[in-house]
């Protein structure tokens, strides 16, 4: 299971610097745009474009964020909970956590099955959008096996505080 941890951990790290790519290309996307329509040259379909960006770096980041703790969280209560308590309602968020995003992420390729069979296209520039929900649906599977890797070492401090 080490091995499988290790290659999500390496995998997250270069979808992190993807998400960076991504928002990097977003922001210069948006400055040389807003430039642009300065000087009444737009770029044609950067909202959309930046729509795209945008669901990207969601999915290339979530990961890893969610490995470093990096999300906002309210536990202002649970800090004066015992650490058993504490691993164990981590531990039950977790899981109930890894459930919703499992079912969004089934969804999501289902949904991206529909629009790739129907041939819904962006409005501006009739790129394919299921392309965008396929690597969405995948960001969040990626995401759900991070959830994993989490649960298993809760589970693993929960074993250990049992044992001293």
């Amino acid at each position: 299971m080490s091995i499988i941890f290790k290659a999500l951990d390496k995998f997250s790290g270069y979808l992190k610097f993807i998400g960076a790519a991504a928002i990097t290309a977003m922001m210069l996307l948006t400055v040389v745009d807003v430039i642009g329509r300065f000087f009444k040259y737009p770029i044609f379909g950067s909202i959309e474009l930046v729509g795209f960006l945008a669901t990207i770096i969601v999915a290339a980041a979530l990961p890893y964020t969610y490995k470093v703790d990096g999300h906002v969280g309210v536990e202002i209560l649970v800090r004066l909970l015992s650490k058993k308590t504490q691993l164990s309602i981590d531990l039950f968020t977790r899981t109930l956590t890894l459930f919703l995003f499992c079912v969004v992420s089934w969804q999501m390729f289902l949904y991206a099955q529909d629009i790739h069979k129907t041939g819904e296209v962006s409005m501006n520039l009739e790129f394919p959008i299921y392309y965008i929900i396929y690597l969405l649906a995948f960001g969040l599977l990626v995401f759900s096996v991070t959830i994993i890797e989490t649960i298993f070492e809760d589970i693993k401090q929960l074993r250990e505080l049992k044992i001293k």
